[in-house]
């Protein structure tokens, strides 16, 4: 009987071999926990949280055929999967609150919240757009900062670069990206 290893597990994982995913869980756990004990925090009990890295891996066992890449990456997405569904989890445990409250409808939201929460999202994408520009490596130490909230030494850590590097790439990152929104900005103006 064949078994999932660090060069087999994803293959395997597509196929829906249960012990792939059993290798996931034993390999990744610590760093879904990390993310999703980041994202809901205090807020959550002890079953909030084990609910919703539950939730992790099931979406990784569902979903595993979307997983582009190698073994190297793999760990980029799992946390991403991770981010969102804590997110999602919070969500739902603030709308149960405020049911709970008895604010059944959510009116008391006014229209410029909508606005706020519509402009930041589309401002999320035009980022998403121009990072996709960015080479491989810049792209992902963009992603674990901003959007995994990982810190330039962890992220120095994760990548077996100095922390300095990750500064510079940063810096240098953030004016590249700067001049690819003003153009983009520029063309839709035109």
């Amino acid at each position: 009987m064949m078994k999932s290893t660090e060069r087999n597990f994803i293959r395997r994982l597509k196929r829906k071999k249960e012990d792939a995913i059993e290798y996931v869980v034993d390999a990744y756990l610590p760093f879904v926990k990390a993310v999703v004990y980041k994202v809901l925090g205090s807020l959550q009990t002890e079953a909030d949280m084990d609910e919703c890295i539950s939730d992790v891996f099931l979406a990784v066992w569902e979903n595993s055929d979307q997983f582009e890449g190698e073994a190297a990456d793999f760990k980029k997405w799992i946390c991403m999967v991770a981010k969102y569904k804590a997110i999602d989890q919070y969500r739902r445990m603030e709308k149960r609150k405020t049911r709970e409250q008895g604010m059944d409808d959510m009116s008391f939201i006014s229209d410029s919240n909508a606005v706020g929460d519509l402009l930041a999202k589309e401002e999320q994408e035009e980022l998403l757009v121009a990072m996709s520009k960015l080479n491989e490596v810049d792209r992902d130490i963009f992603t674990m900062k901003y959007f995994l909230d990982m810190s330039n030494s962890e992220i120095a850590d994760s990548l077996c670069v100095t922390k300095a590097a990750i500064d510079n790439r940063l810096y240098r990152g953030k004016k590249q990206l700067s001049l690819l929104i003003k153009s983009e900005w520029k063309e839709e103006c035109i």
